[in-house]
Order: structure tokens, then sequence, then C-alpha cells
């Protein structure tokens, strides 16, 4: 069995926060790993990055971030990728990473993704140069989280992303900004590509658990929905219906 810790959106100004660094010190004692899904920061200052920096410094766990909208207001991604590094976070952006745990290897693809919307009511390629920009980034970063997914030959596959690929786990918050909080091209890829468990943020207000219309189970971990410094999910290896060992995720 191996231990993913995830959470998403915990929004960090320049202070430390000693609880949370308390919370970092001891995850060795319950996960193997520890996601980050996005909106580190609360303004994308490499301050506020500072801050965080310091207090993930005490994890003793491998840890493995995506930035989220807030991380890239400043335009300072850079200097924040730069601030996790010094304390050995790796920060995927469009590109995956493999971990030895337990035994067993680990893919994780880290994508920010994009929102656009859902059935019948995501935005199109058409139109104003802007709407067709918004259009095709969301396309683009669709693509790259296939690629990324579909390239990984490991026993367990899990995307990190920041934008959701369902709408399920947007449940509670309000239907009209959907298109702003995810898109459908991403639960598609996601489908298309295959994966263990899909990680997301960004939907303060939405529900934790979901699926793709595939079966992948995707977990909503913005700190405002699981209300804890992160949630902890057990992967064990079991066999379906044809015989054929997979991850099992509660």
């Amino acid at each position: 069995m191996i231990r993913v810790a995830a959470v998403g959106d915990v929004h960090y100004d320049r202070r430390p926060r000693p609880q949370m660094r308390s919370w970092f010190g001891s995850l060795h004692e319950r996960a193997d790993l520890l996601l980050l899904a996005g909106d580190l920061t609360q303004s994308g200052g490499v301050e506020e990055a500072r801050a965080l920096s310091r207090d993930l410094a005490e994890a003793r766990v491998p840890v493995l971030a995506v930035l989220g909208n807030h991380d890239y207001h400043s335009d300072r991604a850079a200097a924040i990728h730069e601030e996790l590094g010094a304390v050995g976070v790796m920060a995927l952006e469009a590109r995956s990473t493999v971990l030895e745990v337990r035994g067993r290897t680990v893919g994780v693809v880290g994508i920010k993704g994009f929102g656009g919307g859902f059935g019948g009511a995501c935005v199109t390629d058409f139109g104003e140069p802007e709407t067709r920009a918004f259009a095709r980034h969301a396309k683009v970063q669709a693509e790259l989280l296939h690629d990324n997914l579909a390239a990984l030959r490991t026993d367990y596959r899990f995307a990190l992303l920041h934008y959701s690929p369902i709408e399920g786990t947007l449940l509670g918050e309000k239907r009209e900004i959907y298109p702003f909080l995810g898109s459908y091209l991403l639960g598609q890829a996601i489908d298309a590509a295959g994966a263990d468990a899909v990680f997301h943020g960004h939907a303060h207000y939405g529900t934790e658990r979901g699926w793709t219309p595939g079966g992948v189970p995707v977990r909503n971990v913005a700190q405002m929905v699981i209300r804890h410094a992160y949630n902890v999910y057990s992967f064990e290896p079991r066999r379906d219906t044809a015989g054929v060992e997979g991850p099992h995720v509660p």
C-alpha cells in the first residue's frame, strides 16, 4: 500500500504558519509523498512562496507541486519554482516524474490545466482572438496532460492539476463560474491515457469526491474543501475481474 497526501489552495501570505509546519514535519508518519495542487500563494509573490517553502522544509517525504492561477498573478512563476526547489520541492508544469515508493514505481504528471467548461456549456475556438486563445490554451493543456500520462510506464499513475477535469467535484460552486473552474477536455485526456487517481484544487466551495466518465477517481483537495492541512489517500494493489492487478483508492 502507498499513501498519498494532497492539498491545494493553501494561499500563503508572507508569514510562515507554525501549525502547518508541524503538520508537514510529521507527514512522514502518515504518508509516503505530498502533492500540492496549486494556489500555493495568495498573489504570486516570491515572499509568499518563501514562507511556504520554509514550512515545507520540515517535510521528510518527496513533495511535488503545480502552480495555480494565484501563483501566476504577479508573473513570478519562475522565481516561485526556484523558492520551492531550494527546499527540495519538485515543481511540475506539463511534465512528469517517477518515484519509487515501497518497492513500487509511482508516476506523477503535473500541469495547471485550465478552464473552458463542460458538456454543452463550454468555450469554443471561434470568434474574437481573445476567445480563441482561451479555448486553445485549454486544449493545449489537455493534450499535454494526455501525452505525459500516456508516456508513463509505472505501477501507479497520478495526475496533479489545479483546475478540475470534471463537474462532479465542483458541486457547491455557482454553476455560472464552472467554465472558469475546469474543462471537460482534461477529463477526456485522463480517460484516454489512463490514470489511477487525479488530484486538483481551485474549487473552494466544491465537493471532495468525484469520478471521470471513465471511472478514474478525482479528488478536490482544496484546503477549504478538505478542512485539514492535507488529506491522505491509500492505494492498495487489487485484482479486477480480469485478474489484472491495479490500485484502489477509497
